[in-house]
């Protein structure tokens, strides 16, 4: 308690010698009088651009707070706030929680430094606090406090020079501490009081289980005396299944939720990107992502961009003739099944040889899936491959519940003994085993690295004409995800950084099948 109460009197008395004179004139700089009350100028007058020129010229740089301490600046000239930013303001007035998925360089973060500065001098009263969010990286903290003090520099040199001697990773304004947390250190944000607004910055980069802290300790305030903050989440998407995503597909979230692609950026008479900056953008692998608000993870190093749109394009041309709804087409299926019960997912795939190529029919991820549903999905696929057609079922041998139930399910003998038998005699004439086995179990333990190997070579094998041997249709947006993403380190797949690793599991498995062009 001594050592709590030592700590409440040292703020208090921080907080206290931080009110300068030059904050006392800026303070009364940003009031105007009607009739006998006084009143705060807004921070932005109008986002109608004629009519803010003439109050700004009329009121000599005046007329609100993002004129007063001056506008964003790009290439040197002041810009004025966009059209989308008037959308960040109103939902600012109306909402508690808001969730904003955006496009890179698209200004929210430095829309909401110049809204935490101005709340800091006319809506917060001394002794509240803003937290603030970053990255897993304490110069992320220190960054982001640098810009906040960094606005007053151009028009208020004195209270920047104030700012400027205090610690790198807060500033203390009109008696307000506005903080900035890295997210591996947010558990130091627990049990703080009088928090009137919590960001959360770039928020799906972060580790997944700093994601989820992040996000528990910021909802641990709403509610709370004293504080009850506005809470903002804002990101550029990075892969599925993380923070942004799982706010985005809530039923009844108590998030209001923005989405502020490019688009936004072009919309104004003054836009923040132009036509040629996202034409450039486009030719990016990461444009999806970066600009359009897709989660597609990082790019990986598995496969070349170049590799892919070709399979891509392979895929495309292969539809024409050999359509993916029909599966009577004579030849050879292969089915691959990477089961993962519990946390992971179950990724089922089925391919055919058409053409000399391989085309990728069919690829589909089960969330948490009961053990019966997938068994059914099986015969299900099973019966539309016309039953002989299906060459083989290729299963990650580590799963020997789902190995047993096949063999069972298509006569095929389950024990250890035949398959050891089978296996043996594989290895001696030197044949593939799935030549003698229905059901064949794969060892990612021991063949994980071969399996990764042999996918990469036949990705990107091309033939004379420039096409792929593999075909992927670009409808099969999750098993594209999962090729772009993907990551591995001497042949070792990355799985926290490849998005649908499941998905990539099967694609490593079904392709083990064919050895062409390799």
């Amino acid at each position: 308690m001594l050592v709590d109460l030592q700590k409440f009197v040292s703020e208090q008395e921080e907080y206290n010698n931080t009110t300068s004179k030059a904050v006392e004139e800026l303070k009364t700089r940003l009031t105007y009088k009607k009739l006998s009350n006084k009143y705060n100028k807004p921070f932005y007058i109008t986002w109608n651009t004629r009519n803010h020129e003439e109050k700004f010229k009329s009121s000599k740089g005046n007329c609100c707070w993002v004129d007063v301490i001056g506008r964003p600046q790009s290439e040197g000239k002041d810009r004025p706030l966009l059209l989308y930013q008037r959308l960040l303001y109103n939902t600012l007035q109306e909402y508690k929680q808001i969730w904003i998925k955006k496009s890179r360089g698209i200004g929210v973060t430095t829309f909401f430094l110049y809204w935490i500065t101005y709340c800091c001098l006319t809506k917060w009263k001394p002794g509240d606090r803003v937290c603030v969010v970053v990255g897993p990286r304490i110069d992320l903290a220190e960054d982001f406090i640098s810009r906040f003090k960094g606005l007053f520099r151009r028009n208020f040199p004195e209270i920047y020079s104030e700012l400027s001697k205090q610690p790198n990773t807060y500033a203390i304004l009109n008696n307000v501490k506005v903080e900035a947390f890295p997210s591996h250190h947010v558990d130091t944000m627990r049990g703080l009081d009088r928090v009137k607004f919590i960001m959360s910055d770039e928020s799906d980069y972060y580790p997944p289980f700093q994601q989820r802290e992040v996000r528990a300790v910021m909802e641990g305030y709403i509610g709370k005396p004293n504080s009850d903050p506005t809470i903002i989440i804002c990101s550029t998407p990075r892969a599925p299944g993380g923070l942004l995503q799982s706010i985005e597909l809530e039923q009844n979230s108590l998030y209001y939720r923005l989405f502020l692609t490019y688009e936004h950026g072009l919309e104004d008479p003054n836009p923040i990107y132009s036509k040629e900056q996202i034409d450039q953008a486009r030719l990016s692998p990461d444009f999806g992502r970066e600009f359009e608000g897709k989660y597609l993870g990082l790019v990986g190093n598995v496969f070349s961009t170049t590799a892919i749109d070709r399979c891509i394009s392979t895929g495309e041309t292969l539809a024409k003739t050999a359509p993916l709804d029909d599966w009577s087409i004579p030849t050879k299926y292969v089915m691959s099944i990477d089961v993962g019960w519990g946390s992971s997912n179950t990724a089922i795939m089925i391919s055919r040889f058409v053409n000399n190529k391989v085309q990728i029919i069919y690829s589909k991820e089960f969330t948490r899936p009961v053990f019966g549903d997938i068994i059914d999905e099986i015969w299900r696929l099973h019966r539309k491959c016309k039953g002989s057609s299906l060459q083989n079922i290729i299963i990650d041998a580590a799963n020997t519940e789902l190995y047993t139930a096949l063999c069972q399910e298509f006569n095929q003998n389950p024990s250890l003994q035949y398959l050891k038998e089978k296996q043996a005699h594989a290895k001696q004439v030197n044949r593939p085993l799935e030549e003698y086995l229905f059901v064949c179990p794969v060892p990612f333990g021991t063949a994980g690295r071969q399996m990764l190997s042999h996918t990469r070579r036949i990705i990107e094998e091309q033939e004379d004409n420039g096409t792929a041997l593999v075909g992927i249709h670009p409808s099969f947006e999750d098993l594209i995800t999962s090729c772009r993403s993907a990551y591995a380190t001497e042949d070792l797949l990355d799985k926290e950084r490849t998005v649908f690793a499941d998905t990539f599991d099967s694609l490593r498995m079904n392709l083990s099948y064919y050895r062409i062009g390799v």
